[in-house]
């Protein structure tokens, strides 16, 4: 819900309060929430030294790569936001042209099947793992440009065992869903 009109200063408050509980808010959000130009908001950042979303996003997954143990920073696909080893994991990645089909435009299997994969490889805590189990559901196709969300949670641990459920949305619509047995070696 947009807010009233703000004086510069309480905007550039509320913005950084704002930035602070949803690093990943888009300039666009901030702008309706706002009720201000996008310009606005970017001048507003630019004069409170707050980088753009991108670079907030890699800020964020810089120090999440180092908590990893099971597979390199490389080999996570998307960019890991969030990670409680043994608990839980978010990753963000932006679909575009070279991973579609050419005729439907629709995003490949593969990179999305990828993304849980490595999420859920990501939030285990314990140093190899190999996948002894997917059950996977592709629920909704998805379109070059839209931004997959990634969540992971490791639901149990049995011995060497890590049962890890990941579910995959575009905005607010879940278009994947995949329950893995991850297994320590």
């Amino acid at each position: 819900m947009p807010l009233k009109k703000l004086s510069k200063q309480d905007r550039q408050e509320r913005l950084k309060d704002e930035i602070k509980e949803n690093p990943f808010i888009t300039d666009e959000e901030l702008s309706e929430l706002f009720n201000v130009s996008i310009q606005t908001i970017r001048l507003d950042r630019l004069s409170l030294n707050i980088p753009e979303l991108r670079e907030r996003v890699r800020n964020v997954a810089k120090s999440n790569y180092k908590k990893v143990k099971t597979i390199g920073e490389t080999e996570i696909v998307g960019e890991l936001i969030d990670l409680e080893l043994n608990k839980r994991a978010i990753s963000i990645l932006e679909t575009n042209l070279s991973m579609v089909f050419k005729k439907t435009k629709i995003v490949r299997g593969h990179y999305i099947f990828a993304m849980a994969e490595s999420l859920a490889m990501a939030v285990i805590d314990t140093n190899v793992a190999l996948t002894g189990v997917a059950n996977i559901k592709y629920r909704i196709p998805v379109l070059s440009g839209q931004k997959l969300i990634a969540k992971a949670e490791v639901t149990r641990i049995r011995a060497n065992s890590y049962f890890v459920h990941v579910k995959i949305c575009v905005k607010d619509e879940q278009v994947f869903r995949g329950k893995f047995i991850l297994v320590a070696i």
